[in-house]
């Protein structure tokens, strides 16, 4: 039999490295699927993963290529299939990951003629991609493979090649050395990308000026976490994470506060209004509000896209180059701080923010609390142990209550945001560690849009695991709950019942449908064991926990505005307004009255909430959520 332009593709992305695709089937594509087939016969294949969605195998080549630094590929067939690709291919470019998307079409011979699965396809990726090209003849495979692959690569961005299916099926012949040809070729090694060496003294002059500096690091610094930490001892500087960098240093290390922003901590954001320096490596960090003032602090920043330089700050020295180089060549300029009395204080801060984590997972909520199922799991999981979440609440305690330890991973759709990625995610990273456990955090409102149909691809593949620990927590509140607080704190409205109820499903049960392990937690004492429980079990659990919709997901200082809004939106009628109000003091109990005070106050505060019960100014006064103008513990507006 002659070799195919299918087969040849096939071979093509072989001699590039990739080793799995994933995807769903469809006559569109079925060109590539006999060429991955007879490879397989031939023992020079690639692993095809059946996923349920095509943007679930979008997220999945997204995530393989967070988890291993190498191009994540994933395909479908043409016209449905490969629209459905779009939202996890978005993930991929907002997060800047490699991608290589391969989507069916319609005959060449039939293009144009509003045929069935027909779409302009190259029209609709051309803003996701930096790199698409759809295939009219054989000869052009070779080159589009070999310069889709390599932009890919080297942009850390999306490529969309999309093959005509009897372009697939015809028979290949090489590139003539001719007129009108083209001979491209594999392989690219990144370059060692480093600033000038007058830009690098400049930085350091910056650097070594200031007496309470502050570094921020995003995903684009994970290869760098030695030479961060070299460089915030030498300064005496305290750390704050990106989301995306969460894990790129352990939060046990005393300089690190943890997360910024929304979601980030107390520590991170005094440290940013405090600063006269900041050092900003590999993050591109959107909100400039939690950054310091103009003319605050002087300010270098490092990244390997000169595009994302000088973008939410006004910085003062810009240095295009790859953090590990940047940064090594950057340590032998820069002085030791002799002062630590920052560093010390941000030490300090970060004992009292645990303090303040801990009261806060431990307050009481109905029937658990939010907030306590991540502040249990996070000191069982072992140190090689993988973590994904959902964006959503959930997105809230895996900033905050989980605490990264050395040797992990985690990650979840971050310049996107998207919903549904946690599970996918997961999966990848099983695919991409065998032997190391994953933990995915999901809402109930990711996984009744599209997570649950992936325990399906679960149940289909977990065998093939070396370690067949797979955990997926539904935190299920029957609630929108993002979209709720955004309803009552950005906008002063009450709860919408009509787009915020979901219905209550039953995870747990459905998992073991499928032959997984499946665990119902509804109260808060049986968490611990329920992890331990989880994380011995022989096969994939689903782990659900009732957790309460009320506990609000507090930003590190609630602004006079916010508050504003809040009250303004209990006061409206919201539903439970009293145990809304009741939780939040719960929360902040702790971090205002002595220990000793705290239970006698909180009966109050729940006895005078549920009595008032709508939220009005009783409840008001009762909790002291205004003050002089301001939430007690917080900072003016």
């Amino acid at each position: 039999m002659s070799k195919l332009t299918s087969d040849f593709f096939v071979e093509r992305l072989k001699a590039w490295g990739v080793t799995r695709i994933y995807g769903y089937p469809g006559d569109g594509i079925n060109g590539v699927l006999g060429a991955l087939q007879r490879a397989e016969k031939g023992g020079s294949g690639i692993e095809f993963i059946q996923v349920r969605h095509e943007e679930m195998a979008a997220f999945m080549a997204t995530a393989h290529a967070k988890f291993t630094g190498e191009l994540g590929v994933c395909l479908s067939t043409g016209g449905p299939g490969a629209t459905h690709l779009i939202t996890g291919l978005y993930d991929a470019k907002s997060d800047h990951m490699p991608i290589l998307a391969i989507a069916g079409q319609a005959e060449a011979t039939v293009r144009g003629a509003s045929y069935q699965q027909e779409l302009n396809l190259d029209r609709m990726f051309a803003d996701v991609a930096d790199f698409v090209q759809e295939a009219g003849t054989p000869a052009q495979v070779r080159h589009l493979v070999d310069r889709g692959v390599r932009i890919a690569v080297a942009k850390n961005g999306v490529t969309v090649l999309i093959l005509p299916k009897d372009v697939q099926d015809e028979v290949w012949e090489e590139p003539k050395r001719a007129h009108g040809f083209t001979r491209s070729g594999t392989g690219y090694q990144r370059p060692r990308v480093v600033p000038h060496d007058v830009d690098l003294r400049r930085a350091a002059d910056i650097l070594n000026a200031g007496k309470k500096v502050a570094i921020l690091i995003g995903a684009g610094a994970r290869g760098a976490a030695a030479e961060v930490v070299q460089v915030a001892e030498t300064l005496g500087a305290g750390v704050a994470k990106a989301l995306l960098g969460k894990d790129v240093l352990p939060d046990d290390l005393p300089f690190v506060t943890g997360a910024i922003g929304l979601l980030g901590t107390k520590p991170s954001s005094d440290m940013m209004d405090g600063c006269d320096t900041l050092l900003m490596i590999g993050t591109g960090f959107p909100w400039a509000e939690f950054l310091p003032a103009d003319g605050q602090a002087r300010a270098v920043q490092i990244d390997i896209d000169p595009a994302m330089l000088g973008l939410r700050y006004p910085v003062e020295l810009n240095l295009h180059g790859d953090a590990v180089e940047s940064l090594r060549a950057l340590l032998p300029l820069l002085e030791r701080q002799q002062d630590r009395s920052w560093q010390d204080d941000i030490a300090s801060q970060m004992n009292e923010w645990r303090e303040t984590l801990k009261g806060r997972a431990m307050a009481e909520a109905n029937p658990v609390n939010p907030q306590r199922v991540v502040y249990e799991m996070s000191p069982l999981l072992p140190a090689d142990a993988i973590v994904t979440s959902d964006s959503g609440s959930c997105a809230n305690w895996y900033a905050r209550d989980y605490q990264v330890k050395a040797g992990q991973r985690a990650s979840l759709s971050g310049g996107l945001a998207s919903m549904g990625a946690a599970v996918p995610y997961a999966i990848a990273a099983k695919f991409a560690h065998p032997t190391r456990p994953v933990v995915a955090l999901v809402g109930d409102g990711a996984m009744q849009m599209n997570n649950m149909a992936e325990l399906i691809t679960i149940q289909k593949y977990w065998r093939r695991w070396a370690d067949p620990r797979l955990i997926v927590c539904v935190f299920n509140n029957q609630d929108l709950n993002e979209v709720t607080w955004e309803q009552r704190v950005m906008e002063g409205n009450p709860r919408y019942e009509a787009s915020q109820d979901l219905p209550d499903v039953p995870y747990a049960k459905f998992a073991e449908m499928l032959g997984l392990t499946g665990i119902f937690v509804d109260t808060p004492d049986a968490l611990a064991g329920a992890w331990a429980q989880a994380l011995a079990a022989d096969r994939p659990v689903v782990l659900e926990v009732k957790t309460d919709p009320e506990v609000a997901p507090l930003p590190p200082h609630v602004t006079l505005v916010q508050a504003k809004a809040f009250m303004s939106s209990m006061a409206k009628g919201d539903r439970g307004a009293g145990q809304v109000i009741a939780d939040t003091a719960r929360q902040l109990i702790g971090e205002l009255l002595p220990h000793g005070e705290r239970s006698e106050r909180t009966n109050a505060l729940d006895w005078r909430a549920h009595r008032d019960g709508r939220g009005g100014r009783a409840d008001r006064r009762a909790c002291g959520f205004v003050r002089d103008g301001q939430l007690p513990g917080t900072d003016p507006a």
